[in-house]
């Protein structure tokens, strides 16, 4: 079978790619988002991301970094690909490029679906405290994360303080086990499981709002709040509070007794762990 794949990194794309070989598939060709929504200008740090893509291409493949989607059903037809194997892309692919394979298209998501649609699934189960997440391969179809579910596995543990290279590296193994079973399922023409539509919820872009700490909130939920946002930066940021008049970046906090600033919350206090002082400039 000839596919096309498509992710966020070059790790994504070695694992892509080694597990479809593996599987008896070839892959014929790499897609890769260089912005968050179709049009919209390149991202910061993007261009770091594509040399290193590019620097992992095997011999002969093809990169498509494109800017806009109303080209490519076009692009991905000219491959003859059979399938479309995804994993981590922002845009939402329109009906026309499923439907310019033989079968369609597959997509990786790092969520127990219906739960956590959309382009941000484990920070928001940080958010909400959950104690794991898990991992969904599934049909596209022109809703985000909406098709029936062809490998589904559970139980990737999330610890008090989630450090996103172990996570990721626990969640590549689980892709490992569950994509050639999708893979198989989906030749031999699974729709795969309907998900119930009553239990779906979405983990979309959080609020701005969220960047500030509310100190009459919950201490549970500020202290999700500061774990959510540490994960999505890779421990180098944090929601900003104002601490006895000083505007502090929070970076870790504590439910329990610790050395550092015991602040009130809502319904208790909360220790802050580690901090940086707020800059005017980052104001």
């Amino acid at each position: 079978m000839r596919v096309i794949l498509i992710s966020y990194s070059a790790q994504g794309f070695a694992l892509l790619h080694s597990v479809c070989e593996r599987a008896g598939h070839t892959p014929v060709a790499y897609l890769h988002a260089r912005s968050l929504r179709p049009g919209e200008p390149t991202r910061h740090g993007a261009g770091d991301v594509v040399g290193e893509i590019v620097d992992a291409l095997p011999n002969g493949m093809d990169l498509l970094i494109p800017g806009r989607k109303s080209a490519l059903p076009h692009i991905v037809a000219g491959y003859q690909a059979d399938l479309i194997v995804c994993y981590g892309f922002p845009w939402k692919l329109p009906p026309a490029v499923l439907r310019a394979t033989n079968l369609g298209a597959i997509n990786v998501h790092t969520s127990m679906l219906p739960k956590y649609r959309g382009p941000i699934p484990v920070n928001w189960a940080i958010r909400n405290g959950d104690k794991e997440i898990g991992v969904s391969i599934h049909w596209m179809e022109s809703e985000f994360d909406s098709g029936g579910v062809l490998a589904q596995e559970a139980g990737i543990t999330l610890g008090d303080d989630v450090v996103p290279q172990p996570l990721w590296e626990e969640v590549d193994r689980c892709i490992e086990r569950l994509l050639p079973r999708a893979l198989s399922l989906a030749v031999a023409g699974s729709p795969g499981s309907p998900q119930e539509e009553g239990s779906a919820t979405y983990a979309g872009w959080m609020e701005p709002e969220f960047s500030q700490i509310d100190w009459s909130t919950a201490r549970e939920v500020i202290h999700n709040q500061v774990r959510a946002i540490r994960f999505g930066s890779s421990g180098k940021s944090g929601p900003v509070a104002t601490v006895a008049g000083r505007r502090l970046r929070v970076l870790r906090t504590s439910l329990q007794p610790g050395d550092g600033i015991k602040v009130m919350c809502g319904n208790g206090p909360v220790w802050i762990t580690e901090s940086v002082p707020v800059t005017d400039s980052q104001s």
